[in-house]
């Protein structure tokens, strides 16, 4: 078995004199889909943030697709950013700009492809997340679900090994949501890409998840397949399903 496509040890991260992560351990095997589940402040997005670069840990390490990123300058940091994409809870569309021009800015950005093969590439990913035909509409023609989707367009143009997702179901009714679910596992199984989740919908997280691990109190306090966390009779975990977990 290879080196985990994500690694962190022994993580923290302050903000002024609040103790967020204190200690974080976690590995994600290649291909495999993480759930992160825990309340609201606990560090979840945090933890996104980190794996990514766009935050620095105060302690610890991590490491992404094999390599160390704790120590690397900014510059050094773009090769590795390249590689994950990421979906953002509020999935952070350019308002100015068309459908086809939001997926193509990281393609234009990152990359020196001409601008037929970045058309190509748009087409390409927008079917992928059941969006074909759509290039030309703005940002404000779409609804919750259909600019989760573009997001994730975005997110997976430059064929990331890792994708992350930042509340991805967030604001969306039932029936987005599920094609939400079914995208998360879709792409996971055509591309082959190891995804990190961060939710706080548990019927999402049994759906999409290999493993779901609860954050609490800044440590990872339990991890584990969908159905030994579903049927977990540790108290901690029965008292978040159930919506009684403490999460101060």
């Amino acid at each position: 078995m290879g080196d985990p496509a994500i690694r962190l040890a022994g993580v923290r991260k302050s903000f002024a004199s609040l103790a967020v992560l204190q200690g974080v351990d976690l590995e994600v095997a290649p291909g495999e889909t993480i759930t992160i589940i825990g309340g609201s402040g606990t560090g979840k997005s945090v933890l996104l943030r980190l794996i990514i670069g766009l935050i620095k840990p105060d302690g610890g390490r991590i490491w992404v697709g094999g390599e160390e990123i704790t120590p690397l300058p900014e510059e050094k940091l773009l090769p590795i950013r390249r590689k994950v994409g990421m979906l953002f809870q509020g999935s952070a569309l350019f308002d100015s700009l068309t459908v086809a021009e939001n997926v193509a800015f990281p393609l234009r950005e990152h990359t020196r492809m001409g601008e037929w093969e970045i058309g190509d590439r748009v087409r390409e990913v927008l079917e992928l997340v059941g969006l074909p035909g759509g290039e030309e509409k703005q940002p404000a023609e779409l609804s919750g679900g259909m600019k989760k989707r573009v997001g994730l367009a975005r997110a997976i143009a430059l064929r990331p090994r890792i994708i992350l997702y930042d509340e991805p179901t967030t604001g969306l009714d039932p029936s987005n949501i599920e094609k939400i679910n079914e995208l998360i596992i879709d792409l996971r199984e055509k591309l082959g890409v190891t995804s990190v989740v961060v939710t706080h919908d548990m019927q999402s997280a049994f759906k999409v998840s290999d493993r779901i691990a609860l954050l609490h109190q800044g440590r990872i306090a339990v991890a584990g397949a969908p159905a030994e966390i579903e049927h977990s009779d540790l108290r901690l975990v029965r008292d978040f399903i159930s919506g009684h977990l403490e999460t101060d």
